[in-house]
């Protein structure tokens, strides 16, 4: 339009909009669009090359391949290796040409490289075919959106799950290396921290066996969370280079879509009368996805797990700056976008941790939503059928920002009405929640909202306005109800409740353990119960793989239970487990259990003495406490329960110290950066440690030991050693634990309170095999109020251990002064002096019952064959029927298509 026109509507008379303005600090090269930018038009923000066909694109490119040419390309692609002498020919091939190393220079960390991407060739066949197999049934998929998945190394994982571990190990033994060596060369992805990362990972392996069609969603930290030292006894943080070397993953440059921060919203009507919104100005940094093959069990089917690296819009160096003499800043675009995916749970101690964390969020959601909803437009549908072809899960709270999001994608860009997108975003999300913890539940300023992201603070006060409209109309005279389910808290300052969020937007909600159901129902989310009554709310107890947390942890013993049933069909359906305790009487099978136990116990001692020097009786209970570091968690309970133990050792005259039970407790653990309480903890656990490792009085009779840097491949080896180990929160705290589960299966026996899924455990093993000590989650509330406002005596037995700590017994008891403190005049929030007369005599109950060495066998062996309900497929199942909606699809045979009953018996017998 010339200038000298008039303006015939009224967004052509909004010269203000002429031009989009970026932040100086992030001049992203975007397009000069002219006019306006509302929702009739789709941002430029997706960039995609040819390999996102839709089915008819895909079939109408494979008609037009002469055969020849199919021919050929079938013929040489990477086949299931049917000898040693197969995957020898690839490894050595990677070793010399993709490595440029020869047989005088090939190391460990070489070899393992070459091992590795000898079977991923093999993995992305799979991979590639069951992609294009997901595309032409064109189902429902699932979409798993988390901000952790502990997925531990992969190799391993890779090789038992196309059940070729056998034909490497005898390949790489002919080449002169140990399977057990190379496997060791590998980095663990350091993608998460705790439970709620591993079960994220279990999810995806039970999703790839059970054939559905899913995505899972996360960032691509590039120093993963923290590598744990310790020095001095304390905890000290330094960066994991995990991606040193990564044959796992794919990077997607040409997947690559722009998230915006920051800037301000336009609102203006179209000619219509319609308001319209855009969220202009700001900065755009650019997310860029890497895909990572996620293989199933005995099935070809491999799904994909999509991370997202953060890199700067406007490229990783600005010349002009350079050669302006702006060195450092000529780099500091690029530094400042790769923060976003730099570390996992970056300190949010200070305000400006507090807004990477926010920018964390946003960028992963916004970046997996776009992909999701470009892969939808692709299929042709209308937007109506979204929520039919599209389920997400909300892996706890740290996703709920995908809500909004989505909102603002529908409405603005797409061009919806309100209410139809919300009742297409209310039926495609669903929400986990992980903990009744009210400190736990995320809550995010209005103020950094508003700064950070504009347009979904309109967004969220709007979906706030309309619900509280529906409560006041259902519920007249309450007007207290509306102050308590608003998601904007009216405090100072406002804050946005996530999980009110989470629980309003999501169609499904559902607790991880049945006690924690029912306690997200009656405590926290109790409101909401009264608002949309109780078929909402639902519950998954939680489960765990058995490929990993049974027949990669523990192959010996994985292969006795498969000599006994006749296979490793156990290993697809854990339920046939329960056949084993027709074997509890058998006395060759009883030996073998124990010497596989004893075994791994040798194994865990060695490496003990390897990285501490501290020398362990392989004989001795192994009770170990492997975890997040974190007071609800009670390590504090445990390492006063082994100063209560030593000072009685100390107190026994040598007949005495004849019947003791000699015992090694073993800590695993990280603690949050910020988290100075439980950093103490692993302080004290460490400098009680010193004292009793290095007491002649003592011996054999007690060790303490912390394992530095815990993760999921020391657990791997942890797990099957253990005797006992310690499931101690407090009662009403934890939601479901999954570590539990592991060592169960494992042949361990539990110590724990009646707490998450210790309680389903109970059910199902019996209570003859469980350890349980401690109060109920009922009678929490009434002893916390006796300890501010009643009468509160301080245990005993514990006095005596405080004494200890006080008087310098440990060290310079002004460090963990706090940790008495918190105890002994500041309430004891987590009951550790309710519980610590129970919490011991049940020690000595264990000790008792560890002596008779057949009782505790037939313990192990009842206990293992009862825990088939809890794995993690039997949650997808459940998952897929009552909240996602979604069915299986058959994969495509492959020539890697695994014959179950074949491979796996033969290795079994």
């Amino acid at each position: 339009m010339a200038s000298s026109e008039e303006p015939t509507t009224a967004s052509e008379r909004r010269p203000s909009l002429t031009i989009r303005d970026r932040r100086p600090s992030m001049s992203a090269p975007v397009h000069d669009l002219k006019g306006p930018i509302g929702p009739d038009f789709t941002r430029p923000k997706h960039k995609r090359t040819a390999t996102g066909f839709g089915a008819k694109d895909i079939k109408d490119v494979q008609s037009s391949i002469p055969e020849p040419q199919r021919e050929a390309w079938t013929k040489f692609a990477p086949q299931r290796f049917a000898k040693a002498e197969d995957f020898q020919r690839d490894a050595v091939r990677h070793v010399e040409t993709s490595l440029a190393r020869s047989m005088y220079n090939c190391d460990e960390a070489a070899m393992y490289a070459g091992t590795a991407l000898a079977f991923r060739d093999r993995l992305v066949m799979d991979w590639n075919k069951t992609q294009q197999a997901h595309t032409f049934a064109d189902q429902k998929r699932i979409y798993y959106l988390s901000l952790e998945f502990l997925m531990g190394r992969a190799l391993d994982n890779a090789m038992l799950n196309v059940q070729q571990k056998d034909v490497a190990a005898e390949g790489l033994s002919g080449l002169g290396f140990r399977m057990e060596d190379i496997i060791e060369q590998e980095h663990d992805a350091a993608l998460g921290n705790g439970g709620l990362g591993r079960l994220a990972a279990c999810f995806l392996d039970s999703l790839a066996t059970l054939n559905y069609p899913a995505w899972g969603y996360g960032l691509r930290y590039r120093y993963g969370i923290f590598k744990q030292e310790i020095v001095d006894g304390y905890q000290v943080e330094v960066p994991d280079y995990w991606l040193d070397f990564n044959p796992w993953e794919f990077a997607r440059h040409d997947v690559t879509v722009d998230i915006q921060f920051y800037g301000h919203v336009d609102k203006w009507q179209d000619e219509n009368g319609k308001t319209k919104c855009s969220w202009e100005g700001g900065e755009i940094v650019k997310a860029v996805a890497f895909d990572v093959p996620v293989p199933g069990y005995g099935t070809s089917t491999t799904n994909n797990l999509r991370l997202w690296g953060s890199k700067a819009a406007s490229g990783e160096f600005d010349f002009q700056k350079f050669n302006s003499g702006e060195y450092e800043s000529s780099v500091a675009d690029q530094q400042r976008a790769e923060t976003i995916s730099a570390v996992l749970y970056p300190n949010d101690n200070l305000e400006r941790g507090k807004e990477l964390r926010l920018k964390q969020q946003y960028f992963w959601c916004a970046a997996s939503l776009s992909d999701i909803v470009r892969r939808f437009k692709k299929t042709g549908r209308a937007w109506k059928e979204f929520s039919s072809q599209t389920a997400i899960q909300l892996n706890d709270t740290h996703p709920t920002l995908a809500i909004p999001e989505l909102q603002r994608i529908l409405i603005d860009i797409e061009g919806l009405e309100w209410d139809e997108a919300w009742s297409i975003v209310h039926q495609t999300f669903a929400y986990t929640n992980h903990t009744v913890l009210p400190e736990a539940l995320e809550k995010w300023s209005v103020g950094l909202m508003q700064h950070l992201l504009p347009r979904h603070l309109q967004i969220i006060y709007e979906i706030n306005l309309q619900f509280l409209q529906y409560v006041e109309r259902t519920f007249p005279k309450d007007r207290d109800l509306l102050g308590r389910v608003s998601i904007i808290e009216e405090s100072n300052p406002k804050m946005v409740r996530m999980a009110f969020l989470a629980v309003i937007g999501s169609h499904k909600v559902n607790g991880v353990a049945e006690l924690h159901s029912d306690l997200v129902k009656t405590t926290i989310l109790k409101d909401f119960v009264k608002v949309y009554g109780p078929d909402k709310f639902t519950n998954v107890t939680n489960g765990i793989t058995p490929r990993r947390w049974l027949h990669q942890a523990n192959p010996r013993l994985s292969a006795l239970i498969a000599s006994k049933l006749g296979g490793y069909d156990f290993l697809k359906d854990l339920t046939l487990l329960n056949k084993i305790e027709a074997h509890v009487d058998d006395a060759e099978f009883r030996k073998e259990w124990q010497a596989i136990k004893l075994a791994n116990k040798e194994r865990l001692a060695r490496h003990v003495h390897e990285t501490t020097g501290i020398t362990l009786n392989p004989k001795a209970l192994f009770d170990i406490q492997v975890k997040r570091i974190h007071e609800y968690k009670r390590q504090q309970l445990n390492i006063f329960g082994c100063i209560h133990r030593y000072l009685a050792i100390k107190a026994m005259s040598a007949e005495e110290k004849k019947k003791v039970v000699p015992r090694v407790t073993i800590f695993g653990g990280k603690a949050a950066p910020g988290y100075w309480m439980a950093k103490t903890v692993i302080h004290l656990i460490n400098k009680v440690g010193d004292v009793i490792n290095n007491d002649p009085e003592v011996g054999d009779l007690l060790k303490v030991v912390f394992i530095e840097d815990y993760n999921v491949s020391k657990a791997e080896f942890l797990v099957p050693a253990s005797d006992i180990s310690e499931h101690i929160s407090t009662a009403g705290t934890e939601a479901s634990g999954t570590s539990n589960m592991k060592f169960v299966l494992n042949g361990g026996l539990i110590i724990g309170t009646c707490d998450g899924a210790n309680i389903e455990i109970t059910r199902e093993i019996g209570e003859n095999n469980i350890f349980l000590f401690g109060n109920l989650s009922e009678d929490v509330e009434e002893l916390r109020h006796n300890h501010v406002f009643g009468t509160y005596q301080l245990n005993e037995s514990l006095a005596k251990v405080f004494d200890q700590i006080q008087n310098g017994k440990f060290g310079d008891a002004s460090q963990f002064s706090a940790l008495v403190n918190a105890i002994v005049d500041h309430g004891d929030f987590y009951l550790v002096s309710d519980d610590f007369e129970s919490y011991c005599q049940t020690q000595d109950l264990i000790d008792e019952s560890y002596k008779n060495v057949d009782e505790w066998t037939t313990k192990s062996i009842t206990s293992v064959a009862r825990m088939g309900f809890f794995s993690s497929d039997r949650c997808i199942d459940e998952y897929a029927e009552v909240i996602w909606n979604i069915e299986p699809v058959a994969p495509t045979k492959t020539d890697f298509a695994v014959d179950l009953a074949g491979s796996d018996k033969k290795s079994a017998a």
